[in-house]
């Protein structure tokens, strides 16, 4: 199965729901510390077993996160460090941008396109705000504001139109009701920041978390005291969390311990699989929505992998391919390791 080598860090990858082979992948330079941005699509040629710039979009500031449109195929929503949101229109060689938000004060971390309302999404960002988004409007359509510190993940429900969670630095997971402005609901989910969550797409009412604290926790928002379980395998903070949509149970995890971990939450050995073909930390993870066991990754090492459950990851790319990295950009890499250890 097949890799990539980018120009700048990965922070999110996300298969196109239309497209089985086309993968959205967002990065920054210098680890998203300083400098630009730039949004790629890749091909995956199945022949070949090649993955393939597609087409690439700069931007002025380093790219957190991005996701597909639910409604139409060539758009693509990517959010950045400078605050912005960007619709891409990626069918357009002229005028790629499709719509431009600047309403966030700092970086923008997360972002979500809705399942069931499919002209809506959310973003949610360091200013501790969270922002309701259509397509068709010019600027946001709602704001809340009720996180005490950054919002790093926001996620629709798979089957509501009206509801999402959030989660936040501040401990928190928060779930909403787009017609008010307050919180449904708040969960003390972890002892540390909260980095990443996602909704079970086959039971309404399940969510999972991911934390500082290395843990993931699986939560029954009816009875949201206690946490149905909590799996334990990463070393460091749990980047980001994908469940499947394909297995009620299966979820698949990234680290900053720059390993992939496959979950199964119903065995009692729920750590099913754990990867590490990457060098750096593995902040990106998704799964496939055609291909039950394909799953892809990108990391800080600046690589993508598409590949099989079962199979070890493969390098396939050319590691002179992109730009070769400047001084800068090592002096960034070293300085990070030395604080990570």
């Amino acid at each position: 199965m097949p890799s990539f080598k980018t120009s700048y860090t990965g922070y999110s990858c996300e298969f196109s729901p239309f497209d089985e082979d086309k993968l959205a992948v967002a990065t920054a330079q210098n680890f998203g510390i300083v400098g630009q941005g730039r949004q790629y699509i890749l091909s995956y040629n199945r022949d070949n077993n090649t993955l393939n710039k597609s087409k690439s979009f700069d931007t002025q500031d380093g790219l957190y996160d991005c996701a597909w449109s639910e409604e139409n195929e060539h758009h693509l929503v990517s959010v950045s460090g400078d605050g912005s949101v960007i619709v891409y229109d990626t069918s357009s060689n002229m005028r790629p941008v499709y719509q431009s938000y600047r309403e966030h004060g700092k970086e923008v971390y997360s972002v979500d396109w809705n399942l069931v309302s499919k002209d809506t999404f959310v973003t949610g960002s360091w200013d501790h705000s969270i922002k309701l988004w259509s397509v068709s409007d010019d600027s946001s359509l709602e704001t809340y504001d009720e996180h005490k510190y950054c919002v790093y993940s926001t996620v629709w429900s798979p089957s509501k139109s009206n509801m999402f969670a959030s989660a936040s630095g501040d401990l928190s997971l928060k779930l909403w009701d787009i017609n008010d402005i307050s919180s449904i609901a708040t969960i003390k989910a972890h002892d540390y920041e909260i980095l990443t969550c996602d909704w079970n797409k086959y039971n309404e009412n399940i969510i999972v978390t991911g934390s500082v604290d290395k843990s993931i926790k699986i939560w029954d928002i009816r009875n949201p005291e206690q946490a149905l379980l909590t799996l334990k395998g990463h070393n460091y903070a749990v980047r980001r969390l994908k469940c499947s949509p394909h297995d009620e149970s299966i979820i698949a995890s990234v680290s900053y311990d720059m390993t992939m971990i496959i979950w199964d939450s119903e065995k009692d050995d729920a750590l099913l699989e754990r990867y590490e073909h990457h060098t750096e930390f593995v902040v990106g993870v998704d799964f496939s929505l055609e291909n039950e066991d394909e799953v892809a990754t990108c990391s800080w090492d600046e690589t993508v992998y598409v590949w099989e459950r079962g199979e070890e990851p493969l390098a396939t790319h050319n590691e002179d391919a992109d730009e070769d990295e400047d001084e800068e950009q090592s002096n960034f890499r070293n300085i990070l390791r030395q604080g990570a250890v």
